[in-house]
């Protein structure tokens, strides 16, 4: 099986030590070939090191250098949206619109079979994607 990780799962690694224990145990049962990210995924990631460099730049020199480390770990397993893609998204939630961001993801998990991993299940329940969320559950 392979697996679409969502930006929160990307963004919950970069935490390294302070990172959600049951996401690393997760991750690290599965072969780095069978993870991939969306390059809305690295946009979305890219627009959160930008929002952080006009308050902070030395923080945003840090999330820079570990963008491109990501970016490399992942080079050939990010998924671009291709026609596809696109026409598999313009049927999605027509009825129910969600976030562009998350229907693109979704349609790129149905296209290419994949299993989103994300902690926002709400989204993906909607439209039947299949899904997972390695973050613990609240009691």
């Amino acid at each position: 099986m392979s697996y679409l990780l969502d930006t929160n799962v990307v963004s919950e690694l970069r935490k390294r030590r302070r990172a959600d224990p049951n996401v690393v145990a997760w991750l690290r049962q599965r072969r780095p070939g069978d993870l991939f990210v969306s390059v809305l995924t690295v946009g979305e990631l890219r627009r959160g090191v930008e929002r952080v460099r006009r308050k902070d730049p030395t923080t945003a020199a840090a999330l820079e250098s570990w963008l491109t480390r990501t970016s490399m770990e992942f080079r050939d397993r990010i998924i671009g949206v291709d026609r596809d893609i696109a026409e598999r998204w313009g049927r999605l939630g027509t009825q129910d619109p969600i976030p562009a961001v998350d229907g693109l993801i979704a349609a790129t998990a149905l296209e290419r079979e994949l299993v989103v991993v994300t902690r926002d299940v709400k989204h993906f329940s909607r439209m039947s994607v299949p899904h997972l969320n390695p973050f613990p559950q609240p009691a």
